[in-house]
């Protein structure tokens, strides 16, 4: 296993914006900031962000996808007087707070940062600058539980976790589906996986710039593990049994590759290939 690297918190003392290349990694700190995050932009992620503090949110809009579940939690927003945007997946990498910040491009604004003046095509830079009139959230969302989940598909044991946040060491040569993007955090590939897995699927956040929501494959081939991207508009990101029933691959690592598994397949036929 690499070793765990410490989670790192950007952060500007002068505009008061927060930045976390996952929105898991929010503290106390957070509390009335405007917060600029790598995440996507679906429920659980915006439920951080609510219960964060946060009095405003960037978020990735992972390509939106099946059902725009990539900006589902932005607009839930609205619903608690809370200001929230997300940002082109080709316009900024998803899991980077950085590049949201230095090169994002606004896609979708709720109702609450539409009122501050933000439209589709503006930059994250100047979006921030209208966020800094967000007013405080009316209300805070409920937590979004993340589901987890065993399963038997073609006769193996298969575990749905909505995030790999909540894989463990313990999840050790598991077949594992997953709710959250292909992208490395803040590019950080032991943050690739918790687990030497047997097989980990993600989606891919509709790939974006330069290509990172395939990003965690290569770092995983490199530990043997066989990975794979689904088309985030063939299921939801953030809900893996939706990647369990209708995600279709759009990548596959080459240790994948070695089990026969390719782009254009069902999830439920590559794992039928791991038995």
């Amino acid at each position: 296993m690499p070793t765990p690297v410490k989670r790192i918190i950007f952060w500007n003392m002068i505009s008061g914006l927060r930045f976390y290349d996952s929105i898991t990694d929010a503290d106390a700190d957070a509390q009335g900031r405007i917060g600029i995050s790598g995440s996507h932009g679906g429920m659980f992620a915006a439920a951080c962000a609510s219960r964060a503090g946060l009095r405003a949110v960037i978020l990735n809009d992972a390509g939106k996808g099946l059902n725009d579940a990539g900006i589902a939690g932005i607009r839930a927003l609205s619903d608690q007087g809370m200001a929230g945007c997300a940002v082109d997946c080709m316009s900024a990498e998803i899991g980077s707070a950085q590049d949201s910040y230095d090169n994002g491009i606004i896609s979708y604004a709720n109702p609450v940062a539409q009122r501050l003046g933000i439209i589709t095509g503006l930059s994250v830079k100047d979006a921030t600058k209208l966020l800094s009139e967000a007013p405080e959230p009316a209300g805070m969302m409920e937590a979004v539980p993340e589901e987890s989940d065993v399963v038997t598909v073609h006769g193996l044991e298969v575990l749905c976790v909505d995030s790999a946040s909540l894989i463990t060491a313990k999840d050790a040569g598991r077949i594992i589906v997953t709710g959250s993007h292909g992208g490395l955090i803040g590019g950080n590939p032991a943050r690739a996986c918790k687990a030497e897995a047997r097989f980990i699927s993600f989606s891919d956040a509709g790939i974006g710039k330069n290509n990172i929501g395939l990003s965690r494959l290569p770092a995983l081939a490199r530990r043997t593990i066989a990975a794979v991207t689904l088309d985030c508009h063939s299921c939801e990101i953030g809900n893996s049994a939706s990647a369990l029933e209708t995600g279709v691959i759009s990548a596959a690592n080459q240790t994948a590759a070695d089990y026969g598994i390719c782009a254009g397949m069902t999830l439920k036929d590559a794992i039928r290939r791991l038995g």
